[in-house]
């Protein structure tokens, strides 16, 4: 059985940091697109960052570019997403995705990449 647990959420102030975590199991995350999105209240999805585990190649959306970085750790087959200046429009929760093995990232934030989610993880910023 798949599973994707995301962990590492909480309360910042705005300029904080946190580091979100991606574990996976029941798959590994070679040759994927592994992506994380979030969700305000009251808002559409969005995809925010995301990573080819077999290249390396990263992607990031304009609102977080230069303050997120996105990574992974094969030996623990954990994805993170360090988030930095921390914005209170950055509150949301947070979801990491992953697609099945060989498919490319050439849609990052496209949902219909992603064939497997998780629960997500609650990120609030506040001013």
């Amino acid at each position: 059985q798949v599973q994707l647990v995301e962990s590492g959420g909480g309360s910042v102030q705005t300029g904080g940091s946190l580091r979100l975590s991606c574990a996976a199991s029941g798959l590994t995350y070679n040759s994927k697109c592994v992506g994380w999105f979030r969700q305000a209240q009251g808002k559409e999805r969005e995809g925010v960052a995301a990573i080819s585990t077999g290249s390396g190649i990263t992607n990031y959306a304009d609102s977080v570019k230069g303050r997120f970085i996105i990574s992974q750790d094969k030996a623990k087959n954990t994805v993170y997403l360090q988030m930095n200046s921390l914005k209170p429009e950055d509150t949301a929760m947070y979801h990491c995705a992953a697609s099945r093995a060989g498919t490319w990232c050439s849609r990052p934030y496209f949902e219909g990449t992603y064939n497997y989610w998780g629960q997500g993880t609650q990120v609030t910023v506040s001013s």
